[in-house]
């Protein structure tokens, strides 16, 4: 287990509630970076949240950010974010679906 990806899970789901909430570290990909050598990670979050319902993308993402203020610029050099509130997933799901069943 990776305690980093565990306390980032853990803030996000304790103040935002999110339906889903998927935390990946993505720091290997970035070795040899200057943030990789202080120590600082490379995440990506893909959260679906309901607070995000009718929020921008600026002010979605400021929320995650407030949320790991503390961990920002420390324990996290990059953070990759994908911030949909609930009727975007199900948008994004049918789009997909209609998208393959024309493939076919």
């Amino acid at each position: 287990m990776n305690p980093r990806l565990d306390t980032i899970r853990n803030k996000l789901t304790a103040t935002l509630a999110p339906l889903e909430c998927i935390v990946e570290d993505e720091s290997a990909l970035h070795v040899g970076h200057a943030g990789a050598a202080s120590g600082g990670g490379h995440y990506k979050v893909r959260i679906v949240c309901a607070v995000f319902e009718g929020q921008n993308r600026l002010n979605r993402h400021r929320l995650v950010y407030d949320c790991l203020a503390d961990m920002m610029h420390t324990e996290i050099h990059a953070l990759a974010i994908t911030a949909l509130a609930p009727s975007e997933t199900k948008a994004a799901e049918l789009k997909l679906h209609v998208h393959s069943d024309l493939k076919e």
